[in-house]
């Protein structure tokens, strides 16, 4: 029986056997390696928990990883792009919105590691009500954040799609990035601190980095707000870097409709990024890089089932990837569950 209003299940199951044939790595035990890595991002558990089930070590999944993953890496990406590409289908400009994660790790520093956690930067579209993937690059140490834009704004271009706004957080607001984007339309936001604006403003505004020359300093429009604190009884306030001819109003109301929904994005991508005793870069990468494929596939079936659900289902309905000893809830009473639960829609 096939329940009105919700995707086939032989969709759902397609993308199952989908997600296998992406994880193409090489040698005897590829598809343990597979089913562990897409099994813990489905439960969002740890790679190292899931890989006992399939009677395959942590240690040899890392192996196969480490060893192949950059190959798989590229592969995923290119997936996420072509769905994002298939649903604008037809759209020639877009608003982009870019941002970065950092995914922490703890325990004592391992040799080659500067910091303890990694960073990945992306860039993302809004349309009809679906956060789309478009571009993505992992930070290296070195890597400034004006290289990180035009990487992502270039893979962006590549696909085809004229850039109506760029909107940025305060953690890209620096002289080489804004002298860069003023190509093109943009919001960004702006450290308070850095401009010394502690009022209601708008007006023209002008950098004063000392890293850089008096004609490479760049002029704005400068908007700033306040916000009232009302268990701390004080006002604080934000700012933010425009050069739209639109009303204050506009401009802020724009920036949050454009900027919004990059951060809900990630905490969908985050619902499906396992955990890892794993500090290497490779490894980390392709954990998130599978979360997010995960989330893209998700999208599709955006507004006709949650992204809970959309777990759900894939887990039932491709029981294969699982080992029923180690579901943490019984089956029949989750089946019986989620069958009410649609009924109810």
């Amino acid at each position: 029986m096939v329940t009105p209003g919700l995707p086939h299940q032989n969709n759902i199951q397609q993308i199952g056997y989908k997600l296998l044939s992406m994880l193409d790595f090489q040698g005897e035990k590829v598809e343990k390696v597979a089913k562990t890595l897409i099994s813990a991002c489905l439960w969002n558990d740890s790679v190292e928990n899931k890989s006992r089930a399939y009677d395959v070590s942590p240690q040899t999944v890392r192996n196969y990883v480490e060893k192949q993953g950059m190959e798989v890496i590229e592969k995923l990406l290119e997936r996420a792009r072509k769905i994002s590409l298939e649903i604008l289908k037809g759209v020639k400009e877009i608003d982009l919105s870019i941002d970065w994660t950092t995914k922490t790790w703890y325990g004592k520093p391992v040799k080659g590691s500067s910091e303890k956690g990694n960073s990945w930067n992306y860039a993302t579209t809004k349309y009809k009500g679906k956060v789309l993937l478009l571009a993505f690059i992992p930070q290296v140490n070195g890597m400034t954040k004006d290289e990180i834009v035009k990487v992502l704004v270039e893979q962006v271009m590549a696909m085809g799609f004229k850039i109506r706004l760029i909107t940025l957080d305060a953690g890209f607001y620096t002289v080489d990035v804004l002298n860069f984007i003023s190509q093109f339309k943009y919001i960004v936001a702006v450290p308070v601190e850095d401009v010394k604006v502690f009022e209601e403003f708008d007006g023209d505004y002008k950098t004063n980095s000392k890293r850089h020359r008096r004609d490479e300093q760049v002029e704005f429009r400068l908007l700033v707000y306040s916000k009232e604190k009302v268990r701390r009884k004080s006002v604080v306030y934000f700012a933010r870097a425009t050069n739209l001819d639109l009303s204050k109003r506009e401009v802020l109301d724009l920036y949050n409709k454009v900027r919004g929904p990059i951060e809900t994005s990630y905490r969908n991508i985050k619902a499906f990024l396992p955990f890892t005793g794993s500090t290497k870069f490779v490894f980390r990468t392709l954990i998130f890089v599978l979360a997010l494929v995960l989330y893209s596939l998700y999208i599709i079936f955006k507004g006709e089932v949650g992204r809970e659900e959309f777990r759900l289902l894939l887990i039932l309905l491709f029981p294969d990837l699982f080992n029923p000893e180690n579901f943490t809830f019984n089956v029949i009473e989750t089946l019986i569950y989620t069958i009410d639960l649609f009924l109810r829609r």
